[in-house]
């Protein structure tokens, strides 16, 4: 495997990882925020402050940047450095499955279905919003997951 791909994908962990820390800010200060109130409740949400509704936004923000990242920039490298060649997505998934890297092809197209319905549907249908920004928010160690088992696999072939 030629050092270049290599390269572009310690790059690439370098962007991701800013992405990665940013999340794990901002889960914690969802968790914080939790403390004081349930945020996913229709009434309280509904009175939230600017700055605690932009944390959220920030939140889902990385949460779907990290997991576009894996799956486009991140996934699809990884199994060539690692000398196995795919073209599909359904391919790629199903390695990277099979890898470890993530627990289940189910589990990673539930998150996306998800994040997807909130760039999509927030903040018309709020209660449903509300419990996809809980799913997102109660996801954030299995994302964290996937990203430090692609990190964990890359170093394999360092």
């Amino acid at each position: 495997m030629s050092i270049n791909k290599k390269e572009i994908l310690q790059k690439r962990f370098s962007k991701l990882d800013k992405h990665y820390r940013a999340l794990k800010e901002y889960n914690a200060l969802i968790e914080e925020l939790l403390k004081e109130k349930n945020i996913y409740e229709q009434f309280t949400f509904n009175t939230l402050k600017a700055q605690e509704r932009a944390i959220l936004d920030a939140y889902l923000k990385r949460f779907a940047s990290l997991q576009d990242f894996l799956g486009a920039k991140i996934f699809p490298l990884l199994l060539e450095v690692a000398g196995i060649h795919t073209k599909k997505m359904s391919e790629i998934l199903s390695h990277i499955e099979r890898e470890g890297v993530i627990d289940t092809l189910e589990n990673w197209v539930e998150l996306r279905e998800v994040r997807n319905e909130l760039e999509h549907d927030y903040p018309e249908e709020l209660e449903e919003a509300l419990s996809d920004l809980k799913y997102c928010v109660d996801s954030f160690e299995k994302i964290e997951y996937y990203y430090l088992n692609s990190l964990n696999f890359f170093k394999k072939y360092l």
